[in-house]
């Protein structure tokens, strides 16, 4: 975007001022007597308007703002520009602090001061005021504007049906996603009860899937949670999240996740095969990397509620879970490792982890390569696993380099937890050898690492 040039009638005198002009003339130096300039915006604000409230909550993003108005210390819009006797000018805290560290030069050209005054610079306090100022304003204008347009929105979606209702939701989704002052307006306005007794038995699922993708951006009370938990709407959400969009489903977990935060939520709301059979599908897709993460994320809390994990355990969550493991990003790696420890507290979840053939070597790769949390429940899935078959499964992990592993935890400055239940692990799988041959385990192993 090219930069924006702000244009100003400085000292009253007729003579317009641009950014450019000023820099070149050297405006922009020192303290500058007739430094009170006459912005069009600037003076009709100049009383109203806080630079560092504007600075702070505008988006700019897309914007480029003019390298005279950063600091070359902070990198940081100056509030308060002051010029050294070098001519250079700089965010006043910022030099002052420069200045309290022993340093009495100018920080850009290092030329040794020989006057450590600073002059307020207030040709360019006002320049980037009014520079701020017109952006700020305008930026009000438009969340004014759209919080209007969605004031409308609400009232449509009183009165229209069919596809005049899903073009009304769609825009509302759009200003709501796109505009945060638009949210708090929906829900000051009742917009979450008018949009939730949208979803029912009967809701198409092209109404149902825009305003669900509102209400996920949206601030929900503990009565709003509770009107969403009607069977009949978290039915719905269930069909959408296994045959809408991408979008919808990640909308649909988003949304269920957050009513799990309501403190009467029942797990039996979450104990629906055909809810955990989409979610493991959006995890599977490796093509959507949000959906994965939103699916993961859903998964893991759902795991936190007992009565549902057998459940998981019996639509095969275990292998398929493992055999993701390569292929996720840490943060998704640390969500599927919860998951699998917790269904490893199964009896049927640890036979499940023992048959599968690649939890061993899948497992024991991801020891002290992520984080310690990671490297926590995979040994804790492999004790598991171990402990359930010590002659089968303790060799096996032997033999993909565990042991190399554990010496490695054992040696590190991590938990003492972690590093009794490495060396508990460690005597575990040692028991199938002789002493000679585990240690030529160790060794060849851990040169192969």
């Amino acid at each position: 975007m090219p930069m924006f040039q702000p244009m100003f009638d400085v000292g009253g005198g007729g003579h317009v001022l641009d950014l450019e002009t000023a820099v070149k003339d050297g405006v922009l130096g020192g303290g500058g007597g007739g430094g009170m300039i006459c912005g069009v915006a600037a003076v009709a604000v100049a009383e109203k308007l806080d630079l560092k409230k504007m600075i702070n909550e505008l988006d700019l993003s897309s914007d480029v703002v003019p390298s005279v108005f950063i600091c070359p210390i902070s990198l940081e819009p100056m509030q308060d520009p002051v010029t050294l006797c070098t001519g250079q000018t700089y965010e006043r805290s910022n030099i002052l602090k420069w200045f309290s560290l022993g340093h009495f030069t100018c920080p850009t050209t290092m030329q040794e001061l020989w006057d450590d005054s600073v002059t307020p610079n207030r040709t360019l306090y006002h320049l980037i005021y009014s520079w701020f100022s017109q952006r700020y304003l305008l930026m009000k204008k438009r969340s004014e504007d759209v919080q209007g347009r969605a004031s409308e929105l609400l009232e449509t979606l009183k009165k229209v049906k069919g596809q005049a209702r899903v073009q009304a939701l769609k825009e509302l989704q759009q200003v709501v996603s796109a505009h945060a002052s638009v949210k708090k307006t929906v829900v000051e306005e009742g917009g979450i009860a008018l949009i939730s007794s949208l979803l029912g038995p009967f809701t198409s699922h092209a109404v149902g899937s825009e305003a669900i993708g509102i209400l996920v951006h949206l601030n929900l009370d503990s009565d709003s949670k509770t009107n969403l938990m009607q069977p009949a709407k978290i039915s719905l959400m269930v069909d959408m999240l296994n045959e809408g969009s991408i979008e919808t489903k990640i909308n649909c977990t988003r949304l269920i996740e957050m009513l799990m935060e309501q403190k009467d939520f029942r797990s039996e709301i979450v104990s629906s095969m055909s809810l955990l059979v989409g979610l493991l599908r959006l995890v599977k897709n490796k093509r959507y990397p949000n959906g994965i993460s939103s699916g993961l994320s859903l998964l893991k809390m759902i795991c936190s509620h007992k009565q549902v994990t057998n459940l998981v355990v019996t639509i095969g969550a275990v292998p398929q879970l493992v055999e993701l493991l390569p292929d996720l990003n840490p943060d998704c790696l640390e969500s599927a490792l919860f998951i699998l420890d917790v269904l490893s507290n199964l009896p049927e979840g640890r036979t499940a982890l023992k048959d599968c053939p690649h939890t061993i070597p899948n497992v024991v790769r991801l020891l002290m390569r992520i984080s310690e949390s990671c490297t926590q429940y995979a040994l804790s899935i492999l004790w598991a696993v171990c402990k359930l078959a010590p002659e089968e499964c303790a060799s096996t992990a032997v033999e993909a380099g565990l042991a190399a592993k554990l010496l490695l935890v054992i040696q590190s400055g991590c938990n003492p937890v972690l590093k009794q239940r490495s060396a508990e692990l460690l005597k575990l799988c040692s028991l199938n050898y002789t002493a000679t041959i585990f240690i030529s385990k160790c060794k060849l192993t851990r040169t192969i690492q």
